[in-house]
């Protein structure tokens, strides 16, 4: 498993809802989280080495947010 952390624009618990399905789908139930309290709003993906982060960037924006890696 990899972890990758993102920079968002989610930021409130509703946000995280629009994004869950997305992100369920991408990189599994219980494999990401949103620290909604850090002022980057982190989110924090832990998945096998075959979801890059160009996808996950790419399903943050479908549901209308951004996100860029922090490195």
């Amino acid at each position: 498993m990899e972890t990758q952390k993102f920079k968002t624009t989610i930021n409130c618990m509703g946000c995280v809802a629009k994004v869950t399905p997305l992100l369920n789908q991408l990189a599994g139930e219980d494999n990401w989280e949103v620290d909604v309290k850090n002022p980057n709003k982190t989110l924090t993906v832990s998945a096998d080495d075959t979801v890059s982060n160009e996808a996950i960037i790419e399903a943050v924006k479908k549901a209308g947010f951004k996100a860029e890696p922090i490195s």
